[in-house]
Formats: structure tokens, C-alpha cells, sequence
């Protein structure tokens, strides 16, 4: 009896739903949907793929980019372990499958994350395999169908892992432009930053039965607000109530909507011309048309180098990134920049306290500025927020943006958030759609944009604001892809580990600098930004001025370009690159 309980466990399967003792085989040939209460079990990438393509039409994407352990990342297990055991478990090489295909014979592109893999994590190589998988949709002039599954960015990568959100956006961004179609599938779960990226931006989305999608995940949720959630939250007919999703598709039904959508498509006029793909760029100075040197290489930086802060511990930035006495926006506005003048509302119906943005002068030229608003009194901490901002702060952003591209002003945002509002009411107003609207609108910008990171940095709050031609960085000022906390949380037995997974995020200015992830860092004064106001603002605006002038000049369309590949740079081929230069 003992030796054949293997095989027993083989035949037979438990539904996570209704707990029915269902037989395998049968449970297949539903498409892994249980027939007694029509629970739709995870799929992994291998099996989605086999249900949706022609048969005999697959045909695989590489899928092995460079080894990249870009922040050398240790917590009770070295990263590498972690990647391994995942390999070992999945069979797979990395969180995505892609390949090409047909759909009911219509050519594809596809994209398939498999959340059996460190949770479906959005790391450097899955953000370059799924960008592959889009530029071999615009070479090929078909559409791309994304299957997202997944608990968010890869922790264990640090804001290297958060650039992976606007490489892929801007890869949406010029299928778009090319006039072809994007679909993305939520399955069960889709969170975070590919919630609040490429799941969202596409053209269709539409969500499989039992699919859940948020920004936040429901025990975040829990934890921040001390509220109950409401039934059914965040689920696919939560998400179709709210206006998230285009349609609820069952499981059985999902081939023959995509052979319907994509007809669809085929069916109507002529696809423009595409945009020329853009490779990642080089360590080599970005020079414009005329032979004007746009932007300086953002290569390592020696110890030092002239100008280079001194270190201080990752966990003691962080607590100095967060003092209530540090410069705010609000600050900024009156320090730096002349006659503010404020703009309100995101035109849909609210005005979020968290985001401020207006008009404003800079050194008597026009721009438009954009930041995060904290404050420094518990009162005015709680008014603002602690600069987590709404779904409609999100949107009178993008509005002021758009709005600052017709006048041909300039953006500069001042970024200073622990990340976005993770409330109920914020993921009922779509804060995933909202946070990646503006980061797809920022990839496409015809406008120079300037984003200087003064305090926190929090995940894709943060990010919302800072897709940039140019990311400066405060001294003292932090950015990552989670809180230490959070990442604590996760990956250590208590968060008490906080200072740790500080130092282990790589999520200082100088660490980031060396990455890539921001251009250059502004020195504070020798005690700190709250102990000096006034000299703190000298040096943003000198650092400003510097590095905005000689983005004025540059034709929009090249400005765009630039823009585009100094994110495409965030692919696993030159984080592989960064790795060896430590």
C-alpha cells in the first residue's frame, strides 16, 4: 500500500477551492478547472502555452541572457542559490517564457510569466527577455500577447529590477506607436511593478476568470490601513466593476477571444511604418545629430573621484532620507525655483494632497514642476499622506505633463515618496493603470524631463515620476525597490533585519551611481540637507541648471531616442557588464 502512494498523489488532485478530490486526468482535460466549482488552478508557462497556441506553430525565443547578480544579494540565502533551486524546481531558465506563434493563424508574439519561479519576479533578465519578445514583434509587424503571473519586481535585484518597469513600458510604447496591437492576460496573482507597468498599458487587457491584480497585495494592504477588505477584492469582476479590465474571460474561452480580437485587428487598415528599434546603448557619450554632447557616460565611479560623497551605512541614510525636517517640495518650490504657481486637480473628479505641480522659473526660463509633497508636522504629514499619492495625483501628473509637452516647457519632478497610497479606495480607482499610464507617457515625452530624487525613492511611486533623460540624486536621499522593512519582511525571519536588507538593496546614491540607476549625485551640505536648508537648494539649482541647458536644444524626436535607450541599457546585458566591474 505505501509503495504505490505515489502514484495514488499522481492520480488524484485536491481543488483549492472547494477541496473535491478530482481526477487528474479529467482536471486536464478541463484545462486545470475544477468542474465542481470552476476553480481555475495556476498554470505554469509550458501548459498556458500548449492551451493557446496552433499546434506545430511554436517556436521559442531564446531565454538564457547573461548571469547577472548585480548587487552581489545575500539574505539567509545567497541570490544565486535562490536562482538555482528555482531553475532546478521549474525546469525553466528564468520567470518568462517567449516565443513566436500562431493563434487560430494569426502570427504573435508571446510573452508567458510562470509564477513557480521566485514568484513570477520582474528581475533584469525577465524585463530584456520580455522587451526581446516586443522587438521581435515590431521587426515582425505582429501583435503581442503578455500572460502576466506574478508577485511583483524581483527584491534581490533593488532598483535595477524597478528600471525593468519602464524598459518594458517603452517597449509597449513603440508597438503602440507602430500601430500594432498589445493584449495583456492577468492570471492569478498579478501585483506590483508588472501590475503597475505592462500589464496595464496595453491596448486590451483582459483578466481570466479568478485572476487577482492590485499595486498592493491585499496583506500590505491589511497591515497599512488596519482595514478589512471588501469581499472579493481585487478579484477579476472587482477589477471589470471598477473599469480596470476590458472583459472576464473563462479559462475554456481565452483562445477564442484572442482569435477573435486579433481577426479583428488583421482585419483593419495597414499598420504604419515602425519605429526604428533602438539597441541598448553603449558606455560611450550620448551625442546628438549636430555632434553635441548630450549626456555624459554613466559609468562606475571611482573611490575617490573628486566630488564623490563620503559613505555613510545604508540604514543610516535611510533614516536621514526620512527626517521630518528635510527639504520638501513644497520647500523647494520657494528655494529654488521663482513664482510657483500651483495647478490643481486631475480633471476626473479629486485632487490628491501628495502630488503638487505648477508652473514655475528657473533661472528665468519656464518649466514645469512636479513632486511629492510630505511635510514636516505630524498634521501636515497625515493632510499630505506621507506623499503616497492616489490614483489621482498619479493622473493630475500625467495631465501636467502632457500639458507642459503642448507648451514646450520642460518637466522636473522632485521625488520624495515612500511609495503609493496602498489603500482600498486606491486600488478601486486602478492606482496599477495609473502609476503605469504615466510611466509609458514619460518614455514618449517630446519634452526634456529632469527628475532629481530628494528623499525616498519608494518602488513605483517613485518611478511614476523619475523616467527621465537625466535622474539626479540628493546625497542622503534613498531609492529601491522596496522598503527595508518590506524587504526584511519577505526574505528575513523579522524586520528586525531592516538595516540589513538597507545594505543589501544597494539603495544609496553612490551605489546607484555606480549602477547607472541616476546620473549624478548632488553633495548636501557636510551635516545634512535639514541642517542647511539654503545651501541645499544652491546646489539642486546649480545642479539643475547644469544639467538641464543642454537638453533645451535637442529636437524632440532625439530627445525621445535617448531617453529610450538609456532605460533599454536596464537589460540583463548590461547589468551582466556592470557585475564584472566590481
Amino acid at each position: 500500500m505505501t509503495a504505490t502512494a505515489p502514484r495514488e498523489e499522481q492520480l488524484w488532485s485536491r481543488c483549492a477551492g472547494c477541496a473535491s478530490l478530482l481526477y487528474r486526468k479529467r482536471l486536464r482535460r478541463n484545462l486545470d478547472v475544477c468542474p465542481e466549482c470552476g476553480e481555475h488552478a495556476r498554470l505554469g508557462a509550458p501548459e498556458r502555452l500548449r492551451q493557446l497556441v496552433d499546434p506545430g506553430s511554436l517556436c521559442l525565443l531564446p531565454d538564457r541572457p547573461p548571469e547577472a547578480d548585480p548587487l552581489d544579494f545575500v539574505d539567509v540565502l545567497p541570490y544565486p542559490h535562490r536562482l538555482t533551486g528555482a531553475r532546478a524546481s521549474t525546469g525553466l531558465a528564468e520567470g518568462v517564457v517567449c516565443a513566436t506563434a500562431t493563434i487560430g493563424g494569426h502570427p504573435v508574439a508571446l510573452a508567458v510569466m510562470d509564477f513557480r519561479f521566485l514568484g513570477g519576479s520582474l528581475g533584469c533578465a525577465v524585463g530584456e527577455l520580455i522587451t526581446r519578445a516586443a522587438e521581435r514583434a515590431l521587426d515582425d509587424r505582429t501583435p503581442l500577447v503578455l500572460i502576466t503571473a506574478s508577485g511583483g519586481a524581483r527584491m534581490q535585484e533593488g532598483a535595477l529590477s524597478l528600471m525593468q518597469m519602464a524598459t518594458v513600458s517603452q517597449a509597449i510604447a513603440a508597438l503602440r506607436e507602430a500601430g500594432l496591437l498589445t493584449v495583456s492576460v492577468l492570471t492569478d496573482p498579478t501585483y506590483g511593478g508588472v501590475a503597475a507597468s505592462f500589464a496595464t498599458n496595453t491596448d486590451l487587457v483582459l483578466a481570466e476568470s479568478g485572476a487577482r491584480m492590485g499595486f498592493a497585495g491585499p496583506r500590505v494592504i491589511r497591515q497599512i490601513t488596519g482595514r478589512a477588505l471588501p469581499e472579493g477584492f481585487q478579484t477579476a469582476d472587482f477589477l471589470l466593476r471598477h473599469g480596470q479590465v476590458d472583459m472576464v474571460v473563462q479559462r475554456r474561452s481565452l483562445r477564442a477571444r484572442l482569435m477573435a480580437l486579433l481577426a479583428a485587428t488583421r482585419a483593419g487598415r495597414p499598420a504604419r511604418s515602425p519605429v526604428p528599434r533602438q539597441e541598448p546603448a553603449s558606455h560611450r557619450e550620448r551625442v546628438a545629430d549636430d555632434g553635441a554632447v548630450l549626456a555624459r557616460p554613466t559609468g562606475p565611479v571611482a573611490e575617490g573621484d573628486a566630488g564623490t560623497p563620503a559613505v555613510r551605512d545604508a540604514w543610516d541614510t535611510v533614516r536621514m532620507a526620512r527626517h521630518p525636517g528635510r527639504p520638501t517640495t513644497l520647500d523647494y518650490l520657494d528655494s529654488v525655483f521663482d513664482g510657483f504657481v500651483e495647478l490643481h486637480g486631475d480633471r476626473l473628479g479629486a485632487d490628491c494632497p501628495a502630488i503638487v505641480g505648477g508652473v514655475a522659473r528657473l533661472a528665468g526660463r519656464h518649466v514645469m514642476v512636479i513632486g511629492h509633497q510630505k511635510g514636516h508636522t505630524t498634521a501636515e504629514l497625515v493632510a499630505r499622506n506621507f506623499g503616497m499619492a492616489s490614483p489621482s495625483g498619479h493622473r493630475k501628473a500625467l495631465r501636467l505633463m502632457r500639458l507642459a509637452a503642448r507648451l514646450g516647457l520642460p518637466v522636473v519632478t522632485l521625488v520624495d515618496t515612500p511609495g503609493a497610497d496602498p489603500g482600498v479606495s486606491a486600488e478601486e480607482q486602478g492606482q496599477a493603470a495609473a502609476i503605469a499610464e504615466n510611466i509609458l507617457t514619460l518614455t514618449v515625452l517630446p519634452t526634456p524631463v529632469l527628475a532629481v530624487i530628494t528623499g525616498e525613492g519608494g518602488s513605483g511611486g517613485a518611478l511614476a515620476l523619475a523616467v527621465a533623460d537625466r535622474v539626479l540624486m540628493l546625497e542622503n536621499a534613498v531609492y529601491s525597490v522596496i522598503s527595508p522593512e518590506g524587504c526584511a519582511a519577505i526574505l528575513w525571519p523579522d524586520r528586525s533585519a531592516a538595516p540589513q536588507a538597507a545594505r543589501a538593496l544597494r539603495l544609496t546614491a553612490p551605489d546607484l551611481r555606480r549602477l547607472g540607476v541616476v546620473d549624478e549625485v548632488v553633495s548636501e551640505p557636510s551635516s545634512a540637507a535639514h541642517d542647511d536648508p539654503a545651501e541645499t537648494a544652491h546646489r539642486l539649482r546649480a545642479a539643475l541648471l547644469a544639467n538641464l541647458l543642454p537638453l533645451l536644444d535637442v529636437p524632440p524626436a532625439i530627445l525621445v531616442r535617448l531617453r529610450r535607450q538609456r532605460f533599454r541599457r536596464f537589460g540583463a546585458n548590461r547589468v551582466g557588464a556592470r557585475a564584472g566591474l566590481r
